[in-house]
């Protein structure tokens, strides 16, 4: 597997960013109408809108907000066609690359409760508690190797 998390660098990664995570993360959840692909944290300092590119084609996305030590990741989301081919896991990896490159040492995430165990398996550990129904609050130490 040849991928690489970065910033979208044409409009095109643009629009399969806003296209993923509109489907995943919305649509799926029947709150398409709610997406907002103008939403300003996108365009926030500290804050880094990535795709996960394999072979030109984008397979998942996810936003990383850098703040301190810490890299909050929001968004996660791989493309449909793509699931179970291992780019989740890839994607966790590269973004800990990420995390580590920019001097933090712990990563966070608000988790859909079906994606828990998946996280579990990444290294993360459930912290804190939530009332919200629908993320979980997760994290990890960034991993320095």
């Amino acid at each position: 597997m040849a991928t690489e998390l970065r910033p979208p660098s044409a409009v095109e990664e643009w629009d399969a960013y806003h296209a993923i995570r509109r489907r995943v993360l919305f649509e799926r959840r029947g709150v398409g109408h709610l997406y907002d692909p103008d939403h300003p944290d996108d365009r926030r300092d500290g804050n880094h809108p990535l795709v996960l590119v394999d072979d030109d084609r984008v397979v998942g996305v996810v936003r990383i907000d850098v703040a301190g030590t810490v890299a909050i990741l929001r968004r996660v989301a791989i493309d449909e066609s793509a699931q179970g081919c291992g780019y989740g896991r890839e994607l966790l990896k590269q973004a800990n690359d990420f995390a580590r490159k920019h001097g933090c040492t712990e990563v966070q995430s608000f988790v859909a409760p079906d994606a828990v165990d998946f996280y579990a398996r990444s290294g993360f550990s459930r912290v804190g508690s939530t009332s919200a129904a629908e993320s979980v609050p997760m994290a990890r130490a960034v991993d320095q190797g």
